[in-house]
């Protein structure tokens, strides 16, 4: 199969479901996004003095260069069996290249650190692991976004039951665990270069329990200052590295009220804001009624294109407030709806994107964008539909399928 441009698509964060929704998205994605050059190669290795050179790269120069990205999911996030324990085969040099290959430019790697760590000490073998697929990712000349994933939720716990002590709040516990942590990984990357992102965590960032909106807001200011001053103060390449800080619960709207407050950066020009895009979730999510909400079959409308736009335009506007680039570290469909209306809202989330200045970046689960095992190429049900020309959302009426060029805007 040809070498891909743009990216390619995102299922399943609702892994009962995950086969058959990626195989949609998965089309949609590599529909609209056809990159204008083909089969970038893998550069060799850099020496590691190369590496401890100072990084002078700002976030907004960043952007144009990580655009667009992937997320390894359901791999070292998984809190049950790491890396396979949600079918993940282990992951391979050779899957790393076939990314780059396909045009793109940032992996995304969650990790669920705690669950595996040794009474708060992260193992060796955690680190030799994470190293080693990292810098499979930066040889081939993307960029790495090591995080603080989920983790079974001990930051900012749903469960009462199994983190009494981070119930929805930040307690000296937690901060304590917090701090060793990025003290941890920070100083083990320390020397790594301008290619390595440090994100601080993923969507734990609610703080329900704080007593008031504005001291849950408050908290995740706090948590988020935490994570820059404790990873600045490792030294090395980590004085000048670019990092991602979340918005609150990684939403749009509620990252863009007033109550939400950025934290400091001693140096300048070097953060990103991390959102999630999931909306409207009836659609992107639900595959039946619930009693709070009824499951949308289709999306597309005037209303929810208008829907899709003005949240873009109201997060943009933060942005540049702020001046500060968005990384839309995760979106997909995780449901399973018909494929035109999965190839809108995909295709529309990615262009109002990139479109934006923003980085978008997939929720990938294994296989769902291109198999993880050799060849390394799309699902043939992917290859299949994209000879459907009726199908293709971006072909013109005689039936001819377009490459799609970037829309960045000046």
């Amino acid at each position: 199969m040809e070498a891909l441009e743009k990216t390619i698509h995102i299922t399943q964060k609702n892994r009962t479901q995950f086969t058959n929704s990626i195989l949609m998205v998965g089309w949609c994605w590599l529909l609209m996004t056809v990159l204008t050059h083909a089969s970038e190669q893998a550069t060799a290795p850099k020496p590691p003095e190369e590496a401890k050179t100072t990084i002078s790269l700002d976030a907004w120069t960043a952007v144009s260069q990580m655009t667009p990205g992937i997320n390894l999911g359901n791999t070292f996030d998984n809190i049950q069996q790491w890396e396979t324990g949600w079918g993940s085969p282990l992951i391979t040099k050779e899957f790393i290249q076939s990314l780059a290959s396909l045009g793109f430019k940032t992996v995304r790697l969650p990790v669920a650190w705690d669950t595996f760590a040794d009474h708060g000490k992260i193992t060796t073998e955690q680190f030799r692991r994470v190293g080693e697929v990292a810098g499979w990712i930066m040889d081939a000349g993307m960029f790495c976004v090591i995080n603080i994933h989920w983790d079974g939720g001990w930051i900012d716990s749903g469960s009462k039951e199994r983190f009494p002590d981070t119930y929805h709040t930040f307690s000296p516990e937690a901060e304590k665990k917090f701090r060793s942590y990025w003290q941890q990984i920070a100083t083990h990357f320390a020397t790594h270069g301008e290619k390595l992102l440090f994100e601080g965590l993923n969507e734990e960032t609610n703080f329900a329990n704080e007593g008031t909106v504005e001291q849950a807001y408050a908290t995740l200011t706090r948590v988020n200052q935490l994570f820059i001053d404790t990873v600045r103060a490792t030294g090395e390449n980590n004085a000048q590295r670019l990092l991602i800080v979340p918005g609150y619960s990684t939403d749009i709207d509620k990252t863009c009220q007033k109550e939400y407050q950025l934290p400091t950066d001693t140096t300048p020009g070097k953060l990103f804001i991390s959102l999630h895009y999931y909306t409207p979730w009836p659609f992107v999510g639900m595959n039946k009624d619930t009693t709070w909400a009824k499951m949308q079959p289709t999306w597309g409308s005037g209303d929810d294109v208008k829907q899709l736009e003005e949240l873009f335009d109201r997060l943009q506007e933060f942005s540049a407030r702020n001046n500060i680039p968005v990384f839309l570290g995760e979106f997909s469909l995780c449901s399973d709806k018909e494929k035109a209306s999965r190839v809108r809202w995909t295709s529309a989330v990615y262009r109002a994107a990139l479109k934006r200045k923003m980085i978008p970046v997939l929720w990938d689960t294994p296989g769902g964008v291109v198999s993880r095992k050799p060849p390394f190429v799309p699902h043939d049900e992917l290859v299949e539909m994209l000879r459907q020309p009726e199908s293709v959302a971006t072909s013109d009426h005689s039936g001819t399928s377009h490459r799609l060029e970037p829309v960045m805007q000046d």
